[in-house]
């Protein structure tokens, strides 16, 4: 078995998500609509939680993937912690009811007010970019005569191999402070009140495909462990940060298994009996959603075919952000051996930069059928927009043989009420 499964599957020629037709979905709940798979959810986490067996561990899922109340629920009922990095965020995790002592809050950028919330609200720890950053946390814990945790984020100069828009393990990322510093950095976060250092947190980027840049890193947070327990700090929590990517193409190469992960995790920092977190979130999400959307038109071009469907580049940014590349499947399954044409696959959207894919080669299609596009569950429904006046597509969890909106469509009435005309117009 591949990390990479999912329950997106055909049966008698319809794909399904677990027991339900697609296609019924489609037709209670219009298209385009993002649908998760709670199986695919459960099962990518237990394989995290499974491959840090023997250590202690907290898999902390980084919610910025896919942040539905529902899908947050489902996996703090399995035992996952939260990885966040806004106040929104926060928020959100508190009402989907995970203890603060499971939420680990990272990101440059921390604001007093967030700083504060989740100090009254409960954290298990402020994963700390700066110094600007440390003295504003120990001044807000000072005054409100609390301590927080801290690990300090080291940035250890390592290329993830990633695409340059995710990779922050390197020096020239804004993210961490230079491992080079780490010492001076930490012996004034220990001078400071209101702060106890607890750890060290790293995360070199996103979407990784080997293991070699993961290696690099932990083997140098490693080498930091044992200098900075010599300088007297009490490492004992080692956040190694996310980053296992999945294959959005069925051809690529399969990235490392999470028990591959999991054992090279042992092998670099087993040694040093610290509590281990992980902060997945693509590998847990990515799989277990998919996007369905409808052919509005084909559209013969000068030299190409035209599909146009009615999802749009605000509905799904990735490809258009960073050039992603989704397999893109017809929700009726094509007759073996049906001649397959190239096709450009855009959205109704007025800008060139709406485009899902160029060329692919695509069976028989027409207006009304529909089409799904796989392993769009993380960075896809958090990333969309209402550009356009188009609707927040709604998304819609699956769970053996039922379904459930989870966030519904909004009304142009919705949308267009929240603006405020001024009293001098």
């Amino acid at each position: 078995m591949t990390a990479a499964m999912d329950h997106f599957l055909y049966r008698d020629g319809a794909l399904f998500a677990e027991d339900v037709p697609v296609a019924e979905i489609a037709a209670t709940v219009g298209t385009p609509f993002y649908l998760y798979s709670t199986a695919t959810l459960l099962r990518h986490f237990r394989l995290f939680d499974e491959a840090l067996d023997g250590l202690p561990h907290l898999v902390c899922y980084a919610m910025k993937a896919a942040s539905n109340q529902a899908i947050l629920k489902t996996l703090a009922e399995a035992g996952a912690g939260m990885d966040v990095v806004s106040g929104g965020e926060y928020a959100r995790a508190v009402a989907a009811g995970v203890p603060g002592e499971r939420i680990v809050f990272s990101g440059v950028g921390k604001t007093r007010d967030e700083i504060r919330t989740a100090l009254t609200g409960g954290i298990r720890q402020f994963n700390v970019e700066s110094e600007p950053e440390m003295e504003v946390i120990s001044e807000i814990a000072t005054a409100l005569d609390m301590t927080a945790p801290i690990t300090i984020r080291v940035n250890p100069d390592v290329d993830a191999q990633t695409h340059a828009k995710i990779a922050t393990g390197k020096s020239e990322n804004k993210f961490g402070i230079p491992i080079s510093r780490a010492r001076e950095v930490y012996a004034l976060a220990a001078a400071l009140p209101g702060i106890e250092v607890i750890g060290i947190d790293v995360h070199i980027g996103s979407q990784l495909t080997q293991l070699e840049p993961f290696r690099q890193a932990y083997a140098k947070v490693a080498e930091l462990t044992e200098v900075l327990r010599a300088d007297g700090h009490d490492i004992r929590r080692l956040d190694l940060g996310g980053g296992l990517g999945i294959p959005y193409a069925r051809s690529n190469a399969a990235p490392p298994l999470p028990v591959e992960y999991g054992r090279m995790i042992k092998d670099t920092v087993g040694h040093l009996g610290c509590e281990i977190e992980i902060e997945p979130g693509r590998l847990i999400a990515g799989n277990a959603g998919i996007l369905v959307s409808k052919v509005i038109y084909l559209k013969q071009g000068e030299d190409r075919q035209f599909l146009i469907l009615d999802a749009a580049m605000n509905d799904l940014i990735r490809p258009a952000m960073y050039d992603a590349w989704h397999e893109i499947v017809p929700l009726r399954e094509p007759e073996p051996g049906v001649e397959q044409t190239p096709h450009d696959i855009v959205g109704p959207v007025c800008e060139t930069g709406d485009t899902f894919a160029k060329a692919r080669m695509m069976p028989p299609l027409k207006a009304g059928d529909l089409v799904a596009f796989r392993s769009a569950g993380a960075y896809g429904a958090v990333m969309a927009s209402e550009y356009n006046t188009r609707p927040l597509v709604p998304e819609v969890l699956v769970r053996d043989d039922k379904f459930a909106v989870i966030r519904a469509r909004p009304t142009f009435d919705e949308i267009i009420n929240r603006d405020t005309i001024p009293p001098w117009l």
